[in-house]
């Protein structure tokens, strides 16, 4: 197995617990690239949450991808010109809005641009969400908004044991119609039904020529599992839940130990 497309969770895995890219997986990625290898970050973060450590990477170069909220984008790592999306209607914002509000938690929204909430009482958890990705936070009540918006994905948002609650009580039939997951003990992540990071990499690998025998995908949280999944190697990371680890073909270290240094330096520098 030859590897020729590296995908690469953000948070809990690319980054460490100061959401930095350590000094061992900074040189370790820099070297693959020299091997030709495509290096992609794929995160449920917006573009505006990435172009820093692209930058970081010098991966902010024409011949250089990422993909964004979860999925939904498949972006230019230059300047997040989209060559691939999947989004949620506005329709689809008012239904998830109405229903966070009858099951008692926080929602927010997210366009390519903004993260919009109508909660008057904003979410610790959303403005977390905007601070960690840099992306305006904007109140608008749902009336106050455009209906010709676009949405990559929708979120619940609370304390783990308010949202795990809330979570049992989304209907099945709303389950099967859209991709739900989380990608934190307090986020929920909503999205359309043909989207995840797996099909993120799948469409990316596919415009490259790339076959999934040849890629490998690195993740730690539930909606890392469909990308997992798809590639010919996924890892796990130390710091991984445990589902994630029993789908993962590789265990590598945490994210405190530089666990993609380690699994980069395994599979694709030493072969």
């Amino acid at each position: 197995m030859a590897i020729e497309l590296i995908a690469i969770d953000m948070d809990g895995t690319l980054l460490n617990p100061q959401h930095e890219v350590t000094p061992a997986v900074k040189q370790a990625l820099a070297a693959a690239r020299k091997l030709g290898v495509q290096v992609v970050l794929a995160t449920g973060r917006p573009f505006i949450g990435v172009k820093r450590y692209l930058e970081e990477l010098d991966l902010q170069q024409q011949d250089c991808y990422c993909i964004t909220n979860n999925g939904a984008l498949v972006q230019h790592a230059d300047d997040g010109r989209c060559f691939a999306e999947v989004t949620l209607t506005f329709a689809d914002y008012l239904y998830f809005e109405a229903l966070s509000r009858q099951l008692g938690v926080g929602f927010h929204a997210l366009t390519q641009s903004d993260l919009y909430t109508a909660n008057a009482d904003i979410s610790p958890y959303s403005i977390h969400e905007a601070y960690l990705t840099g992306i305006p936070l904007r109140f608008r009540t749902p009336q106050q908004m455009d209906p010709a918006l676009t949405f990559p994905k929708v979120m619940m948002v609370d304390k783990p044991e308010r949202l795990d609650q809330a979570v049992s009580q989304i209907p099945d039939e709303i389950r099967s119609r859209y991709t739900i997951m989380k990608s934190a003990p307090y986020y929920l992540e909503i999205l359309d039904k043909r989207v995840n990071k797996g099909e993120g990499v799948k469409v990316l690998a596919e415009k490259l020529g790339i076959a999934r025998e040849n890629v490998m995908t690195l993740g730690d949280q539930e909606n890392d599992i469909a990308m997992l999944e798809y590639a010919g190697l996924g890892v796990a990371m130390g710091n991984a839940i445990d589902s994630v680890k029993a789908i993962s073909q590789f265990v590598t270290k945490s994210n405190r130990e530089d666990g993609v240094a380690y699994a980069v330096e395994k599979f694709v520098l030493n072969r």
